[in-house]
């Protein structure tokens, strides 16, 4: 009170604040007659935020958490809990209140799989301490058959609404990438995980069009009518993407590819508005799909 300048009133209010809002470990000591830092039950040893935040800052930490709960229900979610209420706390140190921010932000995801974070605790944990990793993995196709395989974590990708892990595979011995909803069992190893150079990964992983890595050995040429050039030119399907105008109004879109299968399914979505020029391979491929697609509305 002597060194605050302040009345006996404004000292217990500073104590309980701490003691709510700061997590401050302060106990009162009757032989003292005072307060002290109780460090015998602590982690570590007690310190005072040393970095604070404008309700603006907070609010973009709301944001983040939010998305962090809607990209994948149940992904760390006792963390993601942990730190909800961590920025509680430090928004009980604003003279405002939060807003409710699940009820300003909807994300809306499609195609979701993951349901558990059972296995991608695991791929983290090995990807952060660059271990190996043991799995069991089941590729998506018909009659795929399980796996077990080691792998060293490169990098973990969150793509169109699911986890994948870019990892080195020991049994190919090559850079692969595998989804981690298809991952059965996962283990931890104690060798070290083979690294690899970042540029090769980079180069791997964003050579060719979509989720099936490698170098990309064609280039798709579209051409997008009118009415849905506008959207497609403001759009990125790839870095190296490559993109005109056309005298006739349409808008020519350029991409490399390895895999074909993916590109078909966001080709055959913008339907008669797009038309494939090249290559021949790929110009067969969407026909044939559509083909398909007549048999079955024909019946």
């Amino acid at each position: 009170m002597k060194e605050l300048e302040c009345a006996k009133a404004t000292a217990a209010r500073y104590i309980e604040d701490m003691r709510l809002y700061l997590d401050a470990p302060l106990e009162y000591d009757r032989k003292l007659n005072g307060y002290y830092y109780d460090q015998q039950h602590a982690d570590k040893p007690y310190q005072l935020p040393g970095l604070w935040f404008s309700a603006e800052e907070l609010n973009g930490l709301l944001i983040c958490h939010q998305i962090l709960q809607n990209i994948s229900p149940g992904i760390l979610s006792q963390q993601i809990t942990l730190l909800q209420q961590r920025i509680n706390q430090l928004f009980k140190l604003q003279p405002h209140s939060p807003a409710n921010i699940s009820q300003k932000i909807n994300i809306l995801s499609i195609g979701r799989r993951l349901k558990d974070d059972a296995q991608f605790k695991k791929i983290a944990a090995a990807l952060f301490n660059d271990k190996r990793i043991d799995i069991h993995y089941t590729a998506r196709g018909e009659n795929a058959a399980q796996t077990q395989r080691t792998i060293s974590p490169q990098q973990l990708i969150y793509y169109r609404d699911n986890w994948y892990i870019a990892a080195h595979c020991h049994h190919r011995d090559q850079l692969r990438v595998f989804a981690v909803d298809n991952i059965g069992a996962a283990k931890i190893l104690d060798q070290i995980a083979l690294s690899t150079d970042p540029k090769q990964l980079e180069q791997f992983l964003t050579s060719s069009y979509g989720i099936f890595s490698g170098d990309a050995e064609h280039i798709a040429v579209l051409e997008f009518s009118k009415t849905r050039a506008k959207w497609v030119a403001d759009e990125n399907w790839h870095p190296n993407q490559q993109g005109q105008w056309l005298d006739n109004g349409n808008y020519q879109l350029s991409i490399p590819f390895n895999d074909s299968r993916e590109l078909i399914m966001d080709i055959l979505k913008h339907g008669a508005e797009v038309e494939v020029k090249s290559p021949q391979f790929l110009v067969d491929g969407v026909r044939e799909q559509v083909e398909a697609m007549q048999k079955i509305y024909k019946k």
